[in-house]
């Protein structure tokens, strides 16, 4: 899902720290906000996929977040002011996260819920090695550590020498992959497009996509599925609101980490609500996984 619109955004200079001074006590509350938002949409989309298929999940999601976000566009100048200059990039970018969203979303009903967001965490990962591969970025001790401690922790969770990789494990890590490519071509637009004109153009772009796909497969859903789907759109939306409100009042360093919460989080919600189990591999790889992109950090914040 693309979870990281703001987290490249900065405003340079004195400037920006008189603006925006840092105050983890004033930017917690919309990381709370964020980590519940994403823990519900997680439980959301799967109780939606028991009866929608995830074409039909992801047009509703679409249309209604366009609804939702509406306000904030005409806060913001209305729809004129969500003109870009650079919308084919826009296109481009959803194509990719369209098709990560819908693997995210697809996995969420094939393996445990905390196996879904401990994979989904290696797309810092990716982000590295791809740029590494298409940005000319070096390999140093910092990026190479952190790429090993991910894919080690990928290696435990997964388990290929035991049971070889399920369907669905293979999808979640396809998903972070598509994630990766997303956030790489985000750090591009957040430099000429605000962070609701990038969310604006992320709804219309894939309710574009989604429509004759979901058109194909459509049922009309029961009440208490339309309260999911309902559930699915708003933190959908919101949740990179929260997002961008925290790292206006504290650096990416405290707030990402913060992030992390999530997969603890989403196991404790897996195993009360579903009874899914999570052995001791699950938390090393997990632990592992966390750890490449603490390095990642401390990586960033050296070349800063």
């Amino acid at each position: 899902m693309d979870t990281m619109t703001e987290r490249t955004k900065a405003l340079p200079g004195a400037a920006a720290q008189t603006a925006f001074p840092s105050s983890i006590s004033r930017a917690a509350p919309w990381v709370g906000g964020w980590l519940a938002l994403m823990v519900v949409i997680t439980i959301a989309g799967r109780e939606a996929t028991h009866e929608l298929a995830v074409f039909q999940i992801m047009e509703l999601r679409s249309l209604i977040g366009l609804c939702m976000l509406y306000p904030l566009v005409r806060a913001n100048g209305g729809i004129q002011a969500m003109r870009s200059a650079v919308l084919p990039y826009h296109v481009m970018r959803n194509v990719v996260h369209y098709a990560a969203q819908f693997g995210w979303l697809l996995a969420l009903a094939m393996i445990p819920l905390a196996q879904v967001v401990a994979l989904e965490f290696t797309m810092p990962i990716w982000t590295a090695l791809l740029a590494v591969a298409f940005l000319g970025e070096r390999v140093n001790a910092w990026k190479a550590a952190a790429v090993v401690c991910g894919l080690a922790g990928v290696y435990l969770i997964v388990r290929p020498a035991s049971s070889g990789i399920s369907a669905g494990q293979a999808i979640a890590l396809a998903a972070a992959l598509g994630f990766a490519v997303s956030v790489t071509m985000t750090k591009w637009l957040t430099r000429r497009d605000g962070a609701v004109a990038i969310i604006f153009w992320m709804l219309v772009v894939q309710s574009a996509l989604g429509l004759v796909p979901a058109l194909a497969v459509w049922r009309w859903p029961s009440g208490a599925i339309w309260g999911w789907v309902l559930v699915i759109a708003f933190c959908g939306t919101f949740s990179h609101y929260c997002m961008a409100r925290a790292l206006r009042y504290a650096d990416a360093t405290v707030v990402v980490p913060l992030d992390f919460l999530r997969v603890p989080l989403t196991a404790l919600a897996g195993w009360l609500i579903y009874s899914e189990p999570v052995d001791l591999l699950m938390v090393l790889g997990t632990l592992l996984i966390l750890v490449g992109n603490m390095l990642n950090l401390r990586r960033g914040r050296k070349e800063a």
